[in-house]
């Protein structure tokens, strides 16, 4: 009975969306929204927000963790912005009142209409574009970047697969054998030929910091930051300067 529990409410321990987000010009200057078209035809609300101060050449994608809505990064995209960077903030599917289930096929669908939005309506080459991913988002770009390259990558708090981290939280349960939604990091990502900078917090609740000391391991040349003391949901690993300067060194290189 446990197992038959697990399986099929599973998805209620991985997501956690909640409700739609408040206007995007009343939490970031000059922000404006934007629907993102998908592939299996779901209309997706996003927030798209121009750099200020800058020449505007750069943009970054940025992809959530499991929790949460697109106003909840708002402050790294207004730091971010400031540096000169355009930012497109997301939900996925059946986040942020968006239509739809999450899973990892849909998230893959939902990260490729952001792309295409920031490829072909706001204008920017694939070589202009930096992946943020924070935790499960960390997934959903290396996955995407597999397919379509970036200038680079940036993976906030990412683990190697999502089996490693069931395990870790739920050591009594066949993780791996029940799990739906895999997200094999660490495949997708031998598949990228660009630069990858890992961020991630020594004191990490949720994501033990040895997965994502693993990631950064994974790729020959990637740059790993560690923040002490810092668990999964600290200001620190939100908007704090070793995440903002990470994505703006990318994006300058």
């Amino acid at each position: 009975m446990v197992l038959g529990l697990a399986w099929a409410y599973q998805r209620r321990l991985i997501y956690f969306p909640v409700g739609r987000p408040p206007p995007a010009a009343s939490v970031i200057e000059g922000a404006r929204e934007v629907v993102l078209s998908t592939g299996d035809g779901l209309r997706l609300g996003a927030w798209y927000v121009p750099g200020r101060g800058g020449a505007g050449e750069t943009a970054v994608l940025v992809a959530n963790g499991n929790a949460g809505e697109r106003s909840l990064r708002a402050p790294l995209a207004d730091a971010l912005a400031r540096r000169g960077l355009a930012v497109l903030l997301f939900d996925y599917r059946g986040y942020g009142g968006n239509p739809g289930t999450p899973s990892e096929q849909g998230l893959a669908l939902d990260v490729r209409a952001a792309h295409r939005y920031l490829v072909e309506e706001a204008g920017f080459g694939p070589d202009r574009l930096v992946y943020y991913g924070e935790s499960l988002g960390a997934a959903v770009v290396t996955e995407l970047a597999a397919h379509s390259p970036p200038r680079g990558l940036v993976l906030r708090s990412p683990f190697t697969d999502l089996a490693a981290v069931g395990r870790y939280h739920y050591p009594y349960l066949p993780v791996r054998m029940l799990l739906r939604d895999r997200y094999p990091l660490t495949t997708h990502l031998a598949k990228v030929r660009r630069p990858v900078i890992v961020v991630y917090g020594t004191a990490d609740s949720v994501v033990p910091a040895a997965q994502s000391r693993a990631v950064a391991e994974s790729v020959p040349g990637a740059t790993a930051v560690a923040i002490p003391g810092a668990d999964h949901n600290d200001l620190a690993l939100l908007d704090g300067p070793e995440i903002v300067e990470a994505v703006v060194k990318l994006a300058g290189s």
